[in-house]
């Protein structure tokens, strides 16, 4: 996470993927541990980018908000990207955050979607789906698909059964096994 992400789409996958039981390492990608969203809510990270560059993870999320912009330009969170994609991680990214993924030049054909405000780049957005799987990559349109990304990424990690199970939990409607959500 940076300064100014969205806290709904970083919040929602950090709860329901501990609920999972799924290890979850928050990680800030500027020089402090505490980090601000774009609605001034404050966060806590786990630990620092700078600190976990070298360690393989098997899931890596990328929350929306205008921290998306800053981190545009940052090579150490692209190559980051690009790394965990190739060793075939799965990487979820919400809202306008499937424009680090272009700009790390891993959507590469795959079926995608984000928010509606950065279709001009994103061109080839599914805007029918509120959630695409596709190779390894998750995408989300927004805050308000937050728990229909969350639970996609789970069943991604650990199967169907057990985002039903986190489903059931928080009375949402449990994942399809053909359909997604």
């Amino acid at each position: 996470m940076a300064e100014g992400f969205e806290e709904i789409e970083a919040i929602c996958p950090i709860d329901l993927l501990r609920r999972s039981g799924i290890q979850t390492l928050v990680v800030s990608c500027g020089e402090a541990i505490d980090i601000v969203g774009r609605s001034g809510i404050s966060v806590k990270a786990d630990a620092l980018l700078a600190d976990t560059q070298s360690r393989d993870f098997n899931l890596l999320v990328l929350p929306g908000g205008p921290a998306v912009f800053s981190l545009r330009d940052r090579n150490d969170v692209l190559e980051l990207i690009r790394r965990h994609h190739s060793r075939g991680a799965i990487i979820g990214a919400i809202c306008a955050a499937p424009l680090l993924l272009l700009d790390a030049g891993i959507l590469n054909g795959a079926r995608y979607t984000a928010h509606e405000t950065v279709s001009r780049e994103l061109t080839a957005i599914d805007a029918q789906e509120k959630v695409v799987v596709d190779g390894g990559l998750v995408t989300s349109r927004g805050a308000g698909t937050a728990l229909e990304f969350s639970l996609s990424l789970i069943s991604e990690v650990r199967g169907v059964e057990a985002a039903n199970e986190i489903s059931r939990s928080i009375h949402y409607p449990s994942m399809n096994a053909n359909e997604g959500l």
